[in-house]
Formats: C-alpha cells, structure tokens, sequence
C-alpha cells in the first residue's frame, strides 16, 4: 500500500470521456475515414474539458492500423531502408536534445537486445500554434522510431519482441527522464495524440493532412480528466485501447496483477523479469487496463478472449446463458478478478476492431452501419454526417455486450458469434469437473446459518463490524 503527503492521490484517478471507433468491413484504406474520425472527434468536444487559455484541451487522440504505405514513403524520404516487416513507434521526449538523446540511446540498446534493428528516427512535424499555452509548457519533442524485424520473423513474433524491448527500455530511461514516453510500438497501429481540442487535431499533426496516410480501423477518444492534472502521456487511445468511464475496482486489480505476475509465464512470454511492475501504478486507471490487454494479448490471447476476461458480463446472473459460455466465464473467474466500470471501451490491434461495456451498462455505445460497410461505434449518434437511407443497421451495446469487426475475415461479430468462438476453443466444462472443487457447501452449515439470533448476539456482530445506527435503523 502506498501513501500520499499531499491531497493528490493517484490511486482514485478516473476519466470520464467521449470515445469510439470506425473501421471498414472490408479492410480497405483510405484517408477519408480518417478526416471523418477527425469529424466525429471534433462533436465529441463537449465530452472533454478546456483550460482558461481555450485552447488546452485534457486530451484527444487516434489510434489507427498501421498506415505501411505511407510510412514506407516518409522513410524513404529520410533514406531509411525498411524490412518486409518494419514497425513506426511515437515516442514523447524532452525538449532538452541532451536528455532526449540519452532516452533514444536506451531506447535503440533495448530494440537490439532483443535481436531488432533500429532503422532510424524521425521527428513528426507538429505545429505548436495549434496549442494552448498551459499545453505549450509540457508539450514533449514527438519523434517516431523505425524499427525493421529480423529476416523470416513474423508478426506476432515481431511485436511480442517489441513489447520486450519497450519494457526494458522504460526500467532504462526513467531515471534518466521520467516524462518520456513511447505512445505506440508496435507493426499494427500508431499513435497521434497530445493535449490539444479535438478539432485542430489535423492541424498540430501535420501528418493527419497528407493525403497518403490511409487506414481501415480509427479508434478516437476525447478526454475530461475528473480528477487529475492533464498529461501528454495520459491523452488517450493507449496502445490498444480508450476508454469512457472508471475502473472502480482499479487498486484490487492492481494489487492482484502484481501478485500474480510469476502465473503470466507462459511458453510464449518465458520471462517477465523486465515486466515489473506488470502494471502501471502511476498512471491512471485506464492505462493500467491497457496494459493488463496488452500482456495477455502478448502471451498469446486474441483481444476478444482477452477483453471477455477482464470484462465479463454479469454471467452468474444470467440464467439463460449456454452452459459452455457459463463454464469459459467461471474458468477464468478464479484466476482473474473483473476489472469493473463503470466502462465503455474501444480498442483495436489491428485485427480486431472492439467495442465492449461492463456488465454494468452505464456507458452509451452506439454503433451504425452504412451500406458503404462502415461501421461508427460511438458515445453517441451524429458524430459526422451520412445520408439517413445508407443505414443499413444501427443500435447500442447493452451492459456486459461485445461488438467486433474481424479485418482479416471481413466478418461483423455480434457478441453471440463472440461467446460461441470462446465457448468452443477448449473443454472448460471438462476442467471444472475435473479440477474445480466448490467449498461453500461443505464450510456452511445450512441449518446453523438460517437460525435466527437472539438481540445479545445481533448486537455483538453489529459491533464487530462497525454498523452504525443508520444502518441499523
């Protein structure tokens, strides 16, 4: 347990914000869905707050599948040779040259140590204009590191080296700089976001204007900070995900991440020495949800397996659940605790594009589809415009449901089609008979705990546990 001198205590940290996503069915890149998530940011203004300069925003950003066309054509520009499989990751570095080339000297050590190639560094073009004064103040040097993979390696080899190599990286450079930060590492998506309003997004990132950069999936988030002092590095999406809302339970689930690392050993994730703390303690509670996905996601789950365990839906009391969804949600239920909302969450890896709700539903998710195979996930409708006869289907998540686009496959997945992957990729109900022994039974004696108890003993237990009159009465 960790304790605080002053009245700022990072532990009750939460966000309380404006989120979602478009992605195309079909896979298929373009820049115009870009500038529409820049639309439908830009309405989501009002979810996010302002400093008293009008120009400092709490935070906004995109998370986007990695544009390969148009990074391989800006590193050519820098002469930078780039591998079949290469990686573009946005890392936050102090304005001071000598403090940022000490962090980049740790950063390019911890990609080679872990048999990667630095291809070279580029600073991204951002217009400070664009920024409020109080944003002006801490607005970091944004650089993006080319990162090319060995020969033969392929993609989730690749990234897994990538999580690795940025963890060992952070143990390196915090004492060097604690304010840097790598926003994105990854051959799947990238990162553009900082402390400005949603609607000069484009203009302080120059790259959100070329018309080269294309992708298929945006995951956008507009921040109110409820009860902290915004931060570059705390402007979402994260590397996987945003988030609307709290994790309420967020100092039990960190408590128990930390307990547990050695069980997140796994033939694929052999060491976690340089993972700890597996989860952040100093940022806030959606970026310690993030990275909670994304060590499961690195061991080997997908994000749908992964998400369904961290945010289940109200399973135990959903008596019409199929019994072999029932027995994957049990399964997991004793190794990990539900990190629970109220939360709206969307997120993507680059194969998936997700929108899930906690089982306690209060967050709005509401999501249409147009017959150009656009799919809008957001706060709420009318987010950018499109003529009402596209429709071709529209609706919300309810508490504890799931919506995917898998881009691979060029599939919508309802949260039925999800719960029948799950149910089916291993014989959860054969384990809990064989492995599962349920206590409850055989520590209570039924027949002692119906008795009714005499005044003298209520009032003891009353005692015992602090009831106070009102509760009494």
């Amino acid at each position: 347990m960790t304790f605080t001198n002053g009245l700022v205590d990072s532990r009750f940290e939460h966000d309380s914000c404006g989120f979602g996503l478009i992605a195309n069915l079909d896979d298929t890149p373009s820049h115009k869905l870009i500038k529409t998530a820049i639309t439908a940011l830009a309405r989501l203004t009002h979810r996010g707050a302002v400093a008293a300069d009008g120009k400092t925003g709490d935070g906004c950003g995109l998370l986007i599948k990695s544009p390969e066309s148009f990074l391989r054509h800006i590193a050519a520009e820098q002469n930078y040779n780039l591998a079949e499989i290469f990686s573009a990751g946005t890392v936050f570095l102090n304005q001071d040259s000598n403090v940022a080339n000490k962090v980049k000297r740790e950063i390019n050590s911890a990609i080679e140590h872990n048999g990667l190639t630095v291809a070279g560094w580029r600073e991204v073009p951002v217009n400070p204009d664009a920024c409020g004064e109080l944003a002006r103040q801490t607005m970091p040097r944004i650089e993006q590191v080319f990162v090319n993979a060995q020969t033969g390696m392929d993609h989730t080899a690749f990234n897994r080296q990538l999580f690795l190599a940025r963890r060992r990286a952070e143990k390196r450079f915090y004492p060097i700089d604690p304010t840097a930060y790598v926003a994105s590492l990854s051959a799947a998506t990238i990162c553009y976001k900082g402390m400005v309003m949603p609607d000069v997004l484009p203009e302080f990132f120059v790259d959100l204007q070329d018309p080269r950069l294309e992708t298929s999936v945006c995951v956008f988030h507009q921040r109110f900070s409820t009860n902290t002092m915004p931060e570059w590095r705390l402007a979402q999406p994260f590397r996987f995900l945003a988030h609307n809302g709290e994790i309420n339970t967020i100092q039990g689930n960190r408590n128990w991440a930390l307990a547990r690392a050695e069980n997140f050993r796994s033939a694929k994730l052999q060491d976690v020495s340089d993972l700890d703390p597996i989860v952040s303690l100093s940022g806030s509670d959606s970026s310690s949800l993030d990275n909670m996905l994304e060590l499961l996601r690195t061991g080997g789950m997908d994000v749908l397996q992964a998400m369904r365990i961290l945010i289940p839906p109200a399973w135990q009391s959903m008596d019409t659940l199929d019994p072999d969804v029932r027995a994957f949600y049990e399964f997991f239920d004793c190794q990990v605790e539900p990190w629970d909302g109220p939360a709206g969450i969307v997120l993507t890896d680059g194969h998936y594009a997700v929108c899930c709700l906690d089982r306690n539903g209060l967050r709005p998710a509401r999501y249409v589809i147009t017959d150009d195979r656009q799919i809008t996930i957001a706060s709420e409708i009318g987010v950018y415009d499109y003529p009402v006869e596209s429709v071709v289907a529209k609706g919300r998540l309810g508490p504890g449901e799931m919506l995917a686009v898998d881009l691979k496959n060029n599939r919508l997945l309802t949260n039925d089609d999800i719960n029948a992957s799950l149910k089916s990729r291993h014989p959860y109900k054969n384990w809990l008979k064989q492995g599962f022994r349920y206590l409850d039974s055989e520590l209570i004696d039924m027949h002692i705990a119906a008795a009714p108890m005499d005044i003298k003993t209520l009032a003891t237990y009353q005692k015992m546990f602090n009831m106070s009159v009102e509760e009494r009465n």
